[in-house]
């Protein structure tokens, strides 16, 4: 047996048993993945999957034991590859970030500059997609270091820690008529066209749940997973935008928009930094994890990366 066999299992699983697509992946033949994972079979004695003529249909029971084994065996091939990076060229590398769009625009130049001047010689690849998307990347060792609000805790595949909290703001047009309000609630919300965030981005899942709680429908007529995008639209006047306070603070302020505070109406979002579990973190990646938060230093990384009992929540 050999690495390229263990591969090709993998990626054949990745790709939902489509060996077409785990051979373009892999910048191989689709005949070549076929018979390199029958020939993986023969030598273990078992059928990692099952199959209808010629097509893979599912993995077996001992398929799923060989999965987690291969899964382990390429892990720890990378965390090779990482260590060997680490102490041949102490000071340079790529490091690959995955996150959201919020993150990247708002959150992530200020940490990403002050690593390269730490670490001129240490490329940056970032890697945009939703939540979900953050946490494959992760898992799949596209990126090694992970933020995102929503979902990464879902994966117990990843190590989670907690960077920092947020909340939404309301932002406005000078002339809107709600800001005559001295408060404005969830009622005086549901009565006026709202722009905010797609569904699976940026801390949108409270603002659903604040309006469910209410047995409120909002009326949101445009949905964007960009700030900047929400924001211009509530100056053409199509509505309030519900955007994360990054996006209004600082040099991100718009002067012909007003910002209102919603954390009573909608709470306090948490967003986190993840590392998928299990792998070699070298230096520059440690260093960054601590640029991202003054809550995270390197012994507290390392000590989760570890398993040690989980106590890093804010």
């Amino acid at each position: 047996m050999n690495l390229h066999q263990f591969k090709f299992v993998q990626e054949a699983v990745r790709r939902n048993l489509n060996l077409t697509e785990a051979a373009k992946a892999l910048h191989t033949s689709q005949p070549g993945v076929s018979k390199a994972i029958i020939e993986l079979e023969d030598e273990l004695g078992i059928e990692i999957f099952a199959r209808h003529g010629k097509r893979i249909k599912r993995v077996t029971e001992p398929g799923q034991q060989v999965l987690k084994s291969i899964d382990v065996i390429l892990r720890e091939v990378n965390n090779l590859k990482r260590i060997g990076e680490q102490y041949s060229a102490q000071d340079s590398g790529t490091l690959s970030i995955a996150t959201t769009h919020t993150q990247a625009r708002y959150v992530l130049p200020g940490p990403v500059a002050a690593l390269r001047q730490a670490y001129p010689k240490v490329g940056i690849s970032l890697h945009q997609g939703s939540p979900d998307q953050v946490a494959r990347m992760l898992i799949e060792e596209v990126a090694e270091i992970g933020m995102a609000t929503e979902s990464l805790v879902n994966y117990p595949e990843l190590v989670t820690l907690p960077a920092y909290e947020w909340q939404h703001v309301l932002v406005f047009p000078f002339d809107h008529p709600l800001l005559a309000r001295e408060r404005i609630d969830l009622e005086d919300l549901a009565q006026v066209p709202l722009i905010t965030y797609h569904p699976s981005f940026t801390g949108r899942t409270r603002i659903d749940q604040a309006f469910a709680l209410r047995h409120l429908q909002p009326n949101i007529v445009l949905e964007a997973i960009d700030s900047d995008v929400i924001k211009t639209y509530v100056k053409l006047g199509m509505g309030v935008g519900i955007v994360a306070e990054m996006a209004v603070k600082g040099e991100n302020q718009s002067p012909d928009l007003v910002a209102r505070p919603a954390g009573a109406l909608f709470g306090h979002n948490l967003a986190r930094v993840a590392f998928k579990r299990g792998t070699y973190l070298r230096q520059f990646v440690l260093r960054f994890g601590e640029l991202l938060s003054d809550r995270l230093s390197r012994d507290l990384i390392l000590r989760a990366m570890a398993g040690e009992p989980d106590e890093y929540d804010i």
